[in-house]
């Protein structure tokens, strides 16, 4: 029987990852042949759902770190959580937040022309965004050697964080204050 910490389900879900790497590649070359308006709602429609999957990512990544903390480090189910984390990071987090930032920055620029106090403030907001990213890799890192980073106040802290700028991010796409 197959069990999910084999090697095999990784494969897949990376060959999955690609899968949709390719798609959205597609998607740029539809800009290309058809042109910026016919494509502009389907590139809109493909930002948000890579935002939904690297938000998804970004509020279930804490949680892992927080069980993950009362594992023994050499223990199966440590083990487990290492693999749950790193293909979360691996297959999910890291394409999604690539795909969100080449589609928004290509929105910011076709739609916006960079132009605009809300847009620099989100656009600030998503740099920190991505940088608590960059944190979670290191962390996953970290754990997957056995050297658990924080405890579990600190990762429920660290869980507001993306919370936090996800509710910035939406008011200032949203209702554009400045």
């Amino acid at each position: 029987m197959e069990r999910q910490t084999d090697a095999a389900p990784g494969r897949r879900a990376a060959i999955k990852a690609a899968t949709a790497l390719v798609f959205f590649g597609a998607i740029a070359l539809a800009i290309v042949v058809f042109g910026d308006d016919a494509a502009y709602p389907w590139i809109k429609a493909l930002h948000v759902i890579a935002i939904i999957s690297w938000m998804a990512g970004m509020l279930y990544m804490p949680r892992l770190f927080i069980y993950h903390g009362d594992c023994k480090p050499d223990s199966d189910q440590a083990r487990t959580f290492s693999i749950m984390e790193e293909r979360l990071m691996k297959v999910i987090m890291n394409p999604a937040m690539v795909v969100s930032w080449i589609l928004g920055l290509y929105i910011a620029w076709s739609v916006y022309q960079f132009q605009g106090g809300w847009l620099h403030a989100k656009l600030a907001a998503v740099f920190v965004l991505s940088g608590v990213h960059g944190y979670f890799a290191k962390s996953v890192k970290a754990f997957g050697r056995g050297d658990y980073v924080g405890n579990a106040r600190f990762w429920r802290l660290m869980n507001e964080v993306p919370t936090l700028l996800m509710i910035a991010i939406v008011i200032l796409v949203v209702v554009k204050p400045f």
